[in-house]
């Protein structure tokens, strides 16, 4: 993650809270990642932030050996006192596009959230497949049309929204990311490639409360950077402030869809 919007809401403390929060790592692990684990196998998770799903992995198949590497050194910290010295779980700080894993050291290669933010997408891609043995399995998710996507539509919150998404991915962000993972696995040279789409971030009507404190986050975390497209703090609370004001509407509809690409490496 080398551009500097991505790289700030990723460094931020609160990001990982939020993400670790939010998602329910056992019901992950079961939709979309034990089918793809073998008994003893080796998975690596890029990307792994601190280390919640590694850590489910490990207590779900006690034959399984885990690595996490992420760019962040805190949230690997956060994550190796997590383990509580579990020896078949390891955590290293490194960048998804130059990993220092040999080549062909993983059964199951994964990525869950994580393309939206790096710059070069195609080199990670090639990464993660390289890194993956003959015959293993690589995973990518991730999202498609964050923050976009809301009927009936407020033309100022759409056109906001909009134009600060649309800077960001001067910087690197793509809020269109899903659709391209396709592309990304069969460029690196993935085969028998399977596309699952689902709708994602779903709020049909009033915005549930702890729903909306996730979004209060997100926006609190992401307004430096909103600020810097909007032209200053206090465009970017209002912004946020209609936004979620938007999303608290009994007549309103939001969603967002998520990609999850699986690929064999070719033997």
């Amino acid at each position: 993650m080398n551009s500097a919007a991505s790289t700030y809401i990723m460094d931020d403390p609160r990001e990982a809270m939020r993400l670790e929060l939010k998602v329910n790592t056992d019901a992950w692990l079961r939709k979309y990642l034990l089918r793809h684990v073998k008994p003893g196998a080796e998975v690596l998770s890029v990307g792994c932030g601190p280390g919640m799903i590694l850590r489910q992995l490990c207590s779900a198949d006690h034959t399984v050996r885990a690595t996490g590497i992420d760019i962040s050194a805190d949230r690997i910290q956060e994550a190796i006192q997590k383990s509580n010295s579990n020896k078949r779980l390891t955590f290293v700080t490194g960048d998804a596009h130059s990993m220092s894993f040999p080549a062909n050291s993983f059964d199951l290669v994964y990525s869950r959230m994580l393309f939206e933010y790096l710059s070069d997408k195609q080199q990670a891609a090639a990464e993660m497949v390289r890194v993956c043995r003959p015959g293993g399995t690589v995973l990518f998710q991730d999202l498609d049309g964050q923050l976009l996507w809301n009927y009936p539509e407020d033309p100022s919150i759409q056109s906001t929204a909009e134009k600060v998404v649309s800077e960001f991915g001067k910087t690197g962000f793509d809020a269109f990311v899903g659709r391209k993972l396709f592309s990304l696995a069969h460029k690196a040279g993935l085969r028998k490639i399977d596309v699952q789409v689902e709708c994602y971030h779903l709020i049909a009507g009033e915005i549930k409360p702890d729903i909306l404190k996730q979004w209060q986050l997100k926006l609190e975390i992401a307004l430096p950077q909103i600020a810097r497209v909007l032209g200053g703090e206090r465009a970017a609370k209002e912004h946020a402030k209609r936004f979620l004001e938007y999303l608290q509407r009994t007549d309103t509809l939001t969603y967002s869809n998520v990609f999850t690409v699986t690929g064999q490496k070719p033997l």
